[in-house]
């Protein structure tokens, strides 16, 4: 079959790769029928991720059809059309009990690499790392999915995969950073990042109970979906100090009561000074993530207010902790528990309240998939949100 593979940094390249086969009795085998590019993709791309070997299948946002079963399987028939949690999980540890999926004990087959970089092992993931149990992914022709009786569910006919794809990572993340948020009914939710993953935040935000989203970002197009599908007010960054004056402004110098950093390891600082920092830190290889979202996050949230991090870090960071201490701030993050979301979100699609499928930009082949990553890093042709199929 054809997939998507990590030869390096910035070198993915399609290749022909063997079919997956059954290797547990609960897996099942899905022909991807679409599978899309997500930001925390391009910190494999960037080289920011440690333990990718090179040949490993890229993609953990996808869906498709099933074409062949375990033994053990019930849930599903050959032909059912699935969406997969980009998390693997197995029902049963203390962890999955609590829901706290992407935590789960049983998953990780290669939990020594887990410990090593971060103390404990998380659960499996799909196609990132084999920190996190080196599965093959999604961008690809076929792909196995084991443990499939926990989380996978299956679509209705009349839903299209456009409109329900998005259940696999980021509209589950979005609203799971907006529940991490502590949002109460009249609230100021500020979202850092208008990307895919802050366009779910800031409309789950509003599901929440939310008085006034305010979004914050560099990027015009990203900006102006906020406006039009979020329904959000946006700040575009120029600097730092700007941002906390104007959400000063904005808030009757309180600040928002809620913050949400959904851009993560990537944040681009503003001001020359931060610009020769990073570029510095990269050269040395000291610090790859660039907490500026989380600096100002930091620096604006009220006193007291609640601080949610959707967006992916991969190593240390620096951060103002002693603000972060002194006022009293409450963080919460993490990866998605996306199993416990995906039915509650989605009977929001078939009912209607959201439609998924606006921010997507660019449909394309998997065989343009290298190329795509480049346009989708770049910010070229305005583009936001990537669905390829095979």
């Amino acid at each position: 079959m054809k997939a998507l593979c990590w030869h390096g940094k910035n070198d993915v390249r399609i290749d022909t790769v063997p079919d997956p086969i059954i290797q547990d009795p609960d897996d099942v085998i899905l022909k991807v029928t679409s599978t899309a590019i997500c930001g925390s993709d391009l910190h494999l791309l960037g080289g920011l991720v440690p333990t990718m070997q090179e040949g490993d299948i890229l993609g953990h946002e996808f869906m498709g059809e099933v074409v062949d079963l375990g033994k053990n399987v019930t849930k599903f028939k050959k032909g059912d059309r699935v969406v997969v949690p980009f998390t693997i999980s197995c029902g049963h540890c203390s962890y999955c009990e609590s829901e706290e999926y992407s935590l789960c004990d049983n998953s990780n087959p290669e939990p020594e690499l887990g410990q090593k970089n971060m103390g404990h092992a998380i659960a499996g993931i799909f196609g990132y790392s084999h920190m996190t149990g080196g599965y093959s992914g999604g961008q690809a022709e076929y792909v196995r999915v084991p443990y499939s009786s926990v989380g996978p569910v299956k679509v209705p006919d009349e839903l299209g995969d456009e409109k329900v794809l998005f259940l696999s990572d980021i509209f589950p993340t979005g609203y799971m950073a907006a529940v991490n948020a502590d949002i109460k009914k009249g609230d100021v939710v500020a979202v850092w990042g208008c990307g895919p993953v802050g366009q779910f935040t800031i409309k789950s935000a509003w599901m929440l109970g939310a008085s006034r989203v305010i979004a914050i970002d560099s990027v015009p197009e990203r900006l102006k979906l906020a406006e039009t599908f979020g329904k959000a007010e946006t700040i575009s960054t120029t600097n730092s100090q700007e941002v906390y004056s104007l959400l000063m402004d904005m808030t009757g110098g309180k600040g928002p009561d809620c913050c949400i950093d959904a851009v993560g390891a990537e944040a681009h600082g503003t001001g020359k000074m931060e610009i020769i920092k990073d570029e510095v830190k990269d050269i040395v290889k000291l610090d790859s993530d660039h907490p500026y979202a989380l600096e100002q996050i930091i620096k604006c949230c009220k006193k007291g207010g609640n601080v949610s991090v959707p967006g992916v870090y991969v190593d240390t960071v620096e951060i103002p902790f002693g603000a972060a201490m002194n006022k009293s701030l409450t963080f919460r993050m993490g990866q998605t528990h996306v199993q416990a979301y995906l039915e509650p979100l989605l009977n929001k699609i078939k009912n209607e309240e959201i439609d998924p499928s606006s921010i997507i930009t660019h449909r394309l082949k998997l065989e343009d998939a290298p190329n795509a990553y480049e346009t989708f890093r770049d910010k070229k042709d305005g583009c936001i949100k990537v669905v390829m199929t095979p």
